[in-house]
């Protein structure tokens, strides 16, 4: 596979990898290889920025499902998500890599609030961006918020680092008989419901041409592997 020509690109991370081999919680050495690998890509001469989920600390649609209000539990969830963007940006700074944390929930202390032109000029000056807290309003995932940032900065493609290696055409921890796809068009995902991402998410990157790569982000090197288009992915793109 002929390796993409991405300038910068949005690294979405599901908040569960944090966890490592925990059950719950940030796995602060798996966290220092995640980081690892991010500086790695930076150093290739790629413009970064990233987004992490909460689902390691606290979900809001679970919490909703056991009886909490579903918006206070989503506000809930992009707290958490503030908290991993401050532990990668913790574990990349003690690598030499200068990071801003910008979260849609203001909070002055500890991190910037999101302005998209001073996300711009971080990117030009070579630091990583974290976007937290989602798009900053409930009822949108995490998905949705790495998009709307993917769109607002103007990424060649979002990149979503997972537990599995790609999408299917069925669950492949239930279906030994599931499909891997190595590449797949917008409308296949959201009318088979394929799970890459939720609905509003894959119609966003599908308005703005933002190809979706789905990878493994715990086989270690996969993201460098990834970039290089050597890696086990799928690609959810137009015109397949």
């Amino acid at each position: 596979m002929t390796a993409p020509a991405y300038k910068r690109i949005l690294l979405k991370l599901s908040g569960e990898v944090l966890m490592g081999n925990q059950q719950f919680g940030i796995d602060t050495e798996f966290v220092a290889a995640l980081a690892g690998e991010v500086k790695a890509a930076k150093d290739s001469g790629l413009e970064l920025c990233l987004v992490i989920g909460g689902g390691n600390i606290f979900r809001g649609m679970a919490g909703a499902a056991k009886g909490m209000d579903r918006a206070q539990a989503d506000y809930m969830g992009m707290l958490a998500t503030v908290m991993n963007a401050l532990a990668m940006q913790s574990a990349l700074e003690r690598l030499g890599v200068p990071t801003r944390v910008q979260s849609a929930i203001e909070m002055d202390k500890v991190c910037e609030p999101v302005i998209r032109r001073r996300a711009e000029r971080h990117l030009e000056k070579g630091r990583v961006v974290i976007f937290a807290a989602g798009v900053g309003a409930p009822y949108f995932t995490t998905d949705s918020g790495a998009a709307l940032r993917a769109a607002e900065m103007k990424c060649d493609a979002l990149l979503k680092g997972t537990s599995v290696d790609g999408v299917y055409n069925a669950d492949p921890k239930k279906d030994p008989t599931a499909r891997r796809y190595d590449t797949v068009d917008y409308d296949t995902v959201l009318a088979d419901n394929l799970q890459v991402m939720d609905a509003s998410a894959v119609a966003l990157c599908r308005d703005n041409n933002i190809p979706i790569v789905v990878f493994s982000i715990r086989e270690q090197g996969n993201l460098a592997r990834v970039l290089a288009g050597e890696g086990t992915q799928t690609i959810v793109k137009k015109d397949v």
